[in-house]
């Protein structure tokens, strides 16, 4: 999608990276299991308060003399209950966001019992929050979020235990509250206030909670809840429909959703750009206009299974939940969007797999869970291995796979032996060479090709040589073949370096393309200049600047003339106001190969800035009517154009002043 590349989603994308790099990670070997909570807990926006009692019902796994719960560092325990009522002592560890509980005996291992935390706090900005600047939990008039990765409750190994929930939430009168599950009270409101009480018995994560003055609109029949701001309330009936599309699209692959109930909810920009719990899905507020982000959306709703209903037995697995989304997402855009459409999504998803591509699936238990790395892996290799899967064993035996891995784990952890075991059933074919190669091994191939025509009795065939630098790839390959008369599909098996293949064609061929619809992961050209610009916004994000500067210059190694990497170099130095050094590469951009198109109007744009900041208001007027020649308004670049055509652009000064 080239609408996720555009200048002012950059932004967007730094962000998503900036969250990825700094929660903590997961124990690899968790020595307790969460199996439920009940929690009530009562919001208070004036004083952006919470105030919970917590009941944890937990399993040991081991013989245990302690056990560490992850708990938002602004949030205080004040009581720590065993079983009987009996007080424990409890120690917060701030380093890891976490309350360590001893207790006066071992629990021997097998032992299922309960801790109740009484605890409270201020969660008003960034401070203390698990993730370093970025609110996750946060309490306020406009808005309160309470995400599961916020852990505004006491929270065991994260993303791994499934567990069962019962939430009650409090607040001042007139709040709409969103959660997972039903929404009866359990018990009577206190005068000025509303009481909504979620309960989700199946096992899962449904840790998220999301209230604020917002407008519930109703579709389906009451099934499609969807919660925006006033502002935002009249794109409902499009974000429902769609949401209602791809819903229905899902459950005809994968079977029932976890609920028929679906809650579409807007989020303030200020946290993560994308949400998702049981029967529910949450995106920026940035992301909710006139153009539905069907994308982002899908993502979201897909999860309701990859994760709603089967999720990571460990680390290594998460790749299951996480690329089975991203490649639900791809599926869904070659169904809503057509083929080219797909193609440029899926080189998308490419471009994100080979930006680490020398650590495999297999060994990320090994990173932080949230790092750009570990992320990268596990969302787009991860989806990328099941996109190639679909192409392996064809679209009836995936789709059968699918359905049987959300019947027969329903509810339930999964592994990758698990996912291959399945697979392997209903193909009847062994796919350890693909597992191994995909999930242990590491590297894409890059393709060469070489071959002849030839004239035969019914037609022409084609003798050539595939090759490629991995010594153990083994993988079809998909053959494109124009011709005088049609384009003729063909597949071919790749083994090894040097693949012969032969193929017959109709009419004379004029032209072949190897492995034109992305199906497989692999090096080119092109990718290895989106690749590198993907790591330099990386670096960007994390302020960088320096090794953002090396990796753009890798893109420009490979192509000079790359518009895309011309204009993230121009970024750099725009940041740092070197204005002379951004002015000639936004020209660069602007006389480069134009791929994507919005940079020519947004170099244009920035150019017009650059003016206007150093004086001199004719030239910037010239490049902002440049802007809106182009026609592109990418972003409401022709908008933000004619705004500065109205009044020189001036740079936001910074508390200092400068």
């Amino acid at each position: 999608m080239d609408i996720a590349r555009r200048p002012v989603r950059r932004a967007y994308v730094f962000l998503v990276f900036w969250i990825l790099a700094a929660l903590p990670a997961l124990a690899q070997k968790p020595r307790i299991q969460a199996d439920d909570y009940k929690i009530d807990a009562e919001i208070l926006p004036n004083s952006h308060r919470l105030t919970a009692r917590a009941r944890v019902k937990f399993t040991a796994l081991d013989d245990l003399n302690f056990a560490s719960f992850e708990l938002h560092n602004a949030l205080h325990p004040t009581k720590v209950l065993d079983a009987n009522g009996k007080p424990l002592t409890a120690e917060r560890v701030s380093q890891d966001n976490a309350v360590r509980v001893t207790f006066p005996a071992a629990l021997p291992k097998g032992t299922t019992t309960t801790l109740t935390f009484e605890y409270e706090g201020a969660l008003a900005n960034a401070d203390d929050s698990p993730v370093e600047g970025l609110k996750l939990a946060y309490i306020g008039n406009d808005v309160t979020y309470l995400l599961y990765p916020g852990r505004w409750f006491p929270v065991l190994n994260y993303g791994i235990d499934r567990f069962t929930s019962e939430i009650n939430i409090t607040a001042p009168a007139g709040t709409v509250i969103i959660g997972s599950g039903s929404t009866k009270p359990e018990k009577p409101a206190p005068s000025g206030k509303v009481v909504a009480s979620f309960r989700w018995d199946k096992p899962s994560f449904p840790g998220t909670i999301i209230a604020g003055p917002f407008t519930d609109t109703v579709f389906g029949g009451g099934n499609m809840h969807v919660y925006f701001s006033a502002a935002k309330k009249n794109f409902a009936p499009a974000y429902a429909d769609t949401a209602a599309k791809e819903l229905e699209f899902f459950t005809t692959i994968y079977g029932p959703a976890p609920s028929p109930m679906l809650k579409v909810v807007e989020l303030p920009d200020d946290t993560v750009p994308t949400a998702w719990a049981p029967e529910i899905a949450a995106f920026a507020t940035r992301d909710i206009s006139e153009k539905t982000n069907y994308r982002l959306l899908a993502d979201a709703i897909a999860h309701q299974w990859f994760g709603g209903i089967v999720s990571p037995a460990t680390k290594e697995d998460w790749w299951i939940m996480d690329g089975g989304a991203r490649a639900s997402e791809m599926r869904y855009v070659q169904n809503a969007a057509g083929a080219t459409a797909f193609e440029d999504a899926t080189r998308d998803m490419a471009v994100g797999a080979l930006a680490y591509d020398t650590t495999p699936l297999a060994s990320v238990g090994k990173l932080d869970t949230f790092s750009p790395q570990f992320q990268a892996l596990v969302t787009d290799k991860g989806g990328m291995i099941f996109h190639m899967l679909r192409w392996v064993i064809g679209d009836a035996a995936f789709d059968k796979t699918m359905k049987e891995l959300m019947t027969q784990f329903a509810f339930k952890p999964v592994t990758v032996s698990d996912l291959q075991n399945v697979a392997q059933k209903n193909t009847q074919e062994n796919l350890q060479a693909f597992f191994s190669q995909w999930v242990d091994g590491t590297g894409a191939p890059e393709f060469k090709m070489k071959y002849t025509v030839y004239r035969i009795k019914k037609g022409f065939r084609v003798v050539g040589e595939v090759t490629q630098d991995l010594d153990l790839f083994r993988m079809p390959v998909e053959l494109k073949v124009d011709t005088d008369g049609q384009t003729e599909m063909k597949r071919i098996d790749v083994v090894g370096t040097e693949s012969p293949f032969s193929v017959e064609t109709f009419g004379k061929p004029r032209k072949l393309n190897l492995d034109p619809n992305n199906w497989v992961l692999k090096n080119s050209p092109d990718l290895k200049v989106r690749v590198a610009i993907r790591r330099g916004q990386e670096l960007t994000a994390q302020g960088n600047l320096a090794e953002a500067l090396t990796e753009y210059n890798k893109a420009l190694a490979v192509n000079r003339n790359s518009s895309l990497a011309h204009y993230r170099i121009a970024d750099v130095f725009y940041v740092q106001r070197n204005y002379q050094s951004a002015a000639n590469e936004y020209r660069e951009a602007i006389n480069g190969d134009q791929d994507p198109r919005w940079t020519e109007v947004w170099s244009h744009l920035q150019l017009g800035k650059i003016f206007d900041l150093t004086g001199q208001r004719q030239r910037a007027v010239n490049e902002y009517r440049q802007a809106i020649q182009t026609g592109d308004n990418t972003q409401g670049a022709m908008d933000e154009a004619r705004h500065y055509l109205e009044q020189p652009f001036q740079r936001e000064k910074k508390a200092n002043g400068l």
